[in-house]
């Protein structure tokens, strides 16, 4: 992680010619918000002096209490590449309030509530290595998004068929020039769709750099005109976009996941881990998988883990073990989706892993073979249970689940649970086109 001083930032905001700085923090549903300050006000905000009005973010406070303060992450300073004149930086933010004290409900403050119970426990990080997909749609002549795809290629097509390189290729090099490590970018399985891989990093910095990727492929993509979005299914018919997360501990050079001796490779730290992962994937899903379109993305038959069990040989369980071994042994969660808060997602995931390693849980067989081909019986037999298949059912797996409610906090949890319930009763009580094609002539 980069390291910079008080004076390193004041410094390099002269010498870049930064006119404008942008305070960033995350609400509780993920939209990423900021205050946006004049260089004049830098100091001041360096010095934690810059307050905001925390009633007007959805899931903060109420009006009565509403007086938030800003506080910068120093290593999360970084001037956007594609504004030439007038420039603008970004420093992320923890949330506190008017005493001095941590703002229950900021999603940064409650992934590091987490690693800091991991920390108690011996592991000195967790490192995650995020793989959000997104898909590309032309804009109209005004520049709204359209459903129309901007190419038809598959997984891993070239140009001509993937029309989306050359946008995909400048995200790359705005996101290298910020100071990502990219490791891969391809086109996915369905057409317009695209991953970019970047290097895991320590869990607080990959969900910064989460929500620094959604920004900078939004905005690169609107320069090509195109409009990017990571709603996980899009599109009826082809794959929908997940944002499958690889995730390890440490302490401090040791990969706590690993063991030389299993037939696996698998430390019973790892093996722990998981079995907290799967015991806990009902109760987290509202938050890995946050919308009511969510779930129509993790349905069998394109590829998304609808069903809670593992594997190191195949791809339809939840959860499946990478070739790679040593300092690389990690597991990979595929079930959340890029509409996750990734702060809240990744708290969640490490609560109920944590859970695993303290409780001694003991890990279910592995499942090697597709679980999509396999009958209801089958599945009984094996003890294979599905995830939600809806967005109240997950709302409701998550208030019985203890580990997850105290990962989130009463504040977080009360805030989120209120906003979801309405998004679900608005989505409920609405009626949708299919509908209409499916009844208005038939009665």
């Amino acid at each position: 992680m980069t390291t910079f001083t008080r004076e390193d930032i004041l410094r390099n905001a002269k010498e870049q010619n930064v006119r404008f700085i942008r305070l960033q923090f995350t609400d509780l549903l993920g939209t990423i918000k900021n205050v946006e300050i004049p260089l004049s006000q830098l100091e001041k905000a360096l010095d934690n002096k810059m307050m905001f009005d925390g009633s007007s973010i959805e899931g903060y406070v109420r009006i009565e209490e509403s007086d938030m303060y800003l506080y910068p992450d120093l290593s999360t300073w970084v001037v956007f590449p594609w504004v030439t004149e007038d420039r603008i930086a970004r420093l992320i933010c923890d949330i506190y309030m008017p005493d001095g004290t941590p703002f229950a409900g900021d999603p940064r403050g409650i992934l590091k509530r987490a690693l800091q119970e991991a920390e108690e426990m011996g592991f000195t990080a967790m490192n995650v290595g995020p793989e959000p997909e997104f898909f590309l749609f032309k804009t109209d002549d005004k520049g709204n998004p359209t459903t129309e795809l901007n190419d038809q290629g598959g997984y891993f097509d070239l140009a001509p068929t993937d029309l989306g390189e050359n946008c995909r290729r400048d995200i790359v090099l705005t996101l290298e020039e910020m100071g990502f490590e990219i490791e891969a970018s391809h086109h996915e399985v369905a057409p317009g769709q695209h991953e970019i891989d970047f290097k895991y990093a320590s869990a607080i910095k990959a969900a910064d750099q989460i929500q620094t990727f959604k920004l900078v492929v939004k905005t690169i993509a609107r320069q090509h005109g195109l409009h990017a979005t990571f709603m996980p299914k899009p599109l009826f018919g082809v794959n929908g976009s997940g944002m499958h997360c690889h995730q390890s501990l440490f302490r401090g050079n040791e990969n706590a996941f690993f063991d030389a001796n299993d037939k696996l490779g698998l430390s019973t730290t790892a093996r722990h881990y998981m079995a907290g992962i799967l015991a806990h994937a009902r109760g987290f899903a509202a938050i890995t998988n946050p919308t009511v379109n969510s779930y129509k993305r993790l349905v069998p038959g394109y590829e998304a883990p609808s069903y809670v069990a593992w594997s190191a040989s195949n791809r339809s369980p939840m959860i499946r073990i990478p070739a790679s071994r040593g300092l690389s042994t990690r597991i990979e969660a595929r079930n959340p989706d890029p509409a996750a808060n990734p702060y809240l997602a990744l708290a969640v995931m490490l609560k109920a892993g944590l859970d695993g390693i303290k409780n001694k849980l003991p890990l279910p067989a592995p499942v090697d073979r597709n679980i999509y081909v396999m009958s209801d019986d089958e599945l009984a037999d094996s003890g294979i249970s599905s995830l939600p298949s809806n967005l109240i059912e997950a709302l409701k797996e998550m208030l019985r689940d203890d580990v997850v409610c105290e990962a989130l906090g009463d504040h977080a949890l009360s805030h989120f649970y209120e906003l979801k319930e309405i998004e679900w009763d608005m989505y409920r009580t609405q009626v949708h086109q299919w509908e209409r094609d499916q009844y208005l002539t038939m009665y």
